[in-house]
């Protein structure tokens, strides 16, 4: 066999020849064996006779003459190189002949007959993009550039970076929603590859089909979108006409037996109350709660928290429950209340049986977070004492007697950081943090108001000094007996008050007790960071409401029997 000729195109002549295809118009660099774009072609030379160069001179100027200097397509290459090869043939005959003996030489008429089939090549110099007949050639395929499924030419260099039509872009963007190399379609023909150009060579059956698939889904795709607009849209103003216009769903009653806490936030107006009450089942609709709120007097005035309600309540019964404090699952410990109390109103917010809360207090105390300095002195009654931290609590359904201890000792020891308490006690020449705290127990307990707690804390501190020589440093305040009696007496025999042998009994000791006799508030606290300085000593409350305060003994006396004047009446009835 013989090398496929070739001329100045970028492709072999045959298909089958492993350079075959279009590798030359960007003038990359040649691989082994290719004739380099612009050089010389390729000569021919017969194997067994390497003398006749005139042939193979021959050869390559037909080939520099009447190649077209245009890529080769598949269908002219191959015509083109049978007619190579059927000249080789007739001039291998007649070199065979004339070596036997059986015509003239090469010299003679066979050149001429060589040339002549050669010369019967009927694309020499033809314009490789015009229409071709079909049948050209004797015995070979028609042209299939001029068929409706033949591949379009190649692209030549100048055009091939250049933007695509946009009529080409929209057509190519719309296919590229196929999948990648193509499908086959529900008519059961093979599976299209090659993206567009197997599209458009069935002469555009298999892009039709699918364009029109694709439009008729597009269509049932919007159509559905319209279809949920206008439900959802309509389901929606339905539901707006409803409740705008229509009547208030509303359950009737008090309810089912069955419980649910809800817990309203704080800032919640009554819209969102409603909201939260229907959505946990207790009313039927969020605008009967508020109708029936605006109806009741008190309705604007349901405070935040946790209520335990009963599910299916009419509006009106949620408001009448609501409006009530007692309903509000919340523990509120007043400012100044003491641990005993605190204990016992847990265990009844807690369905407790009575004492839980103080056996927890009693045995958990040193994991409840109190501060180092909470256990100062040893005499200590109650480690708790002065750090359940007065305010509300609300209750959930996971809330324990531990949890809610837990929660007011951090209050607590967050409030005496805040105030910067630990610092303040030597400031006030006290010796510890705890004793800042036991002076404010103190101040709260036996104060009425915050004017009283800074004049109070001032008697405290007068008291104390090593110089009060009227009192000897006793305190002497009521409030400390009652503590150790766990009562509330004003009228008490004073004399046993004086003689009883207990530590937190200012009648008796000097100083301050061991620790706190209730839970101060921030007023109390405050006013003992920062007392009146009035140089006040003495102090009675002569009509049981307003505090008097006097800075020498004597004035206290006039007091002192001014209020049992006034016990000895009440006690007479008059």
């Amino acid at each position: 066999m013989t090398d496929y000729g070739r001329g100045h195109g970028s492709e072999p002549w045959n298909p089958q020849d492993p350079l075959y295809g279009d590798q030359g118009w960007t003038a990359h660099q040649t691989q082994q064996g290719q004739v380099p774009y612009g050089g010389d072609p390729q000569q021919y030379q017969h194997p067994l006779e390497p003398q006749h160069q005139d042939l193979q001179y021959q050869q390559a100027q037909y080939q520099q003459e009447y190649t077209p200097q245009y890529p080769q397509q598949p269908q002219y290459a191959e015509q083109q190189a049978y007619a190579v090869q059927h000249a080789h043939a007739q001039q291998q005959a007649l070199y065979e002949g004339q070596g036997q003996g059986q015509g003239p030489g090469w010299d003679g008429g066979h050149e001429q007959q060589y040339m002549a089939a050669v010369q019967t090549d009927p694309y020499a110099g033809a314009d490789p993009y015009a229409q071709q007949s079909a049948g050209a050639y004797p015995g070979e395929a028609p042209d299939l550039y001029a068929t409706p499924d033949a591949f379009p030419p190649p692209t030549p260099p100048g055009r091939r970076h250049l933007e695509p039509d946009p009529a080409e872009a929209e057509e190519e963007s719309e296919e590229s929603l196929l999948p990648v190399g193509g499908g086959a379609d529900d008519d059961g023909d093979e599976p299209v590859s090659g993206g567009r150009r197997a599209a458009r060579g069935k002469g555009g059956k298999a892009g039709k089909k699918k364009q029109k698939k694709r439009s008729g889904a597009a269509c049932l795709v919007a159509a559905v979108v319209i279809v949920g607009i206008v439900g959802g849209g309509g389901y929606y103003g339905y539901g707006y006409l409803k409740d705008r216009f229509g009547a208030t769903e509303d359950f009737a009653g008090e309810g089912t037996d069955e419980i649910v806490d809800v817990e309203i936030p704080k800032n919640a107006g009554l819209g969102q109350m409603g909201r939260i009450l229907k959505e946990a089942g207790v009313v039927a609709s969020a605008q009967s709660f508020v109708d029936a709120a605006g109806a009741n007097p008190k309705g604007k005035s349901i405070q935040p928290g946790v209520y335990p309600m009963k599910k299916k309540m009419s509006g009106a019964a949620a408001v009448a429950l609501m409006i009530d404090p007692s309903k509000l699952a919340v523990i509120t410990i007043p400012e100044g209340m003491r641990n005993s109390d605190v204990y016992k109103a847990i265990d009844k917010k807690l369905g407790k049986p009575e004492g839980t809360t103080r056996e927890i207090a009693s045995r958990e105390a040193k994991n409840l977070g109190l501060p180092a300095w909470a256990a100062a002195n040893p005499k200590i009654q109650d480690p708790l004492e002065g750090f359940l931290y007065p305010m509300r609590y609300d209750l959930k359904k996971d809330s324990t007697p531990e949890s809610l201890l837990k929660q007011m000792v951090k209050n607590a020891s967050d409030k005496y950081a805040e105030l910067g308490i630990e610092a303040k006690a030597k400031e006030l020449n006290l010796e510890n943090p705890l004793q800042v705290i036991t002076v404010a127990s103190l101040v709260n307990a036996e104060g009425k108001n915050h004017d009283d707690f800074r004049k109070m804390a001032e008697v405290v501190y007068n008291r104390l000094k090593k110089t009060n020589d009227v009192t000897n440093q006793k305190l002497q305040f009521d409030s400390t007996y009652n503590y150790v009696k766990n009562q509330s007496e004003i009228n008490f025999n004073l004399k046993e008050a004086q003689a009883f042998d207990n530590p937190y009994n200012t009648h008796f000791v000097k100083g301050l007790p061991p620790g706190p006799i209730d839970n101060p508030g921030l007023d109390a606290l405050t006013a003992t960071l920062n007392p009146d300085h009035g140089g006040w000593m003495f102090f009675v409350s002569v009509d049981g409401n307003k505090t008097t305060f006097t800075k020498t003994y004597d004035e206290h006396l006039k007091l002192v029997a001014e209020f049992q004047e006034r016990q000895a009446q009440k006690k007479n009835g008059g």
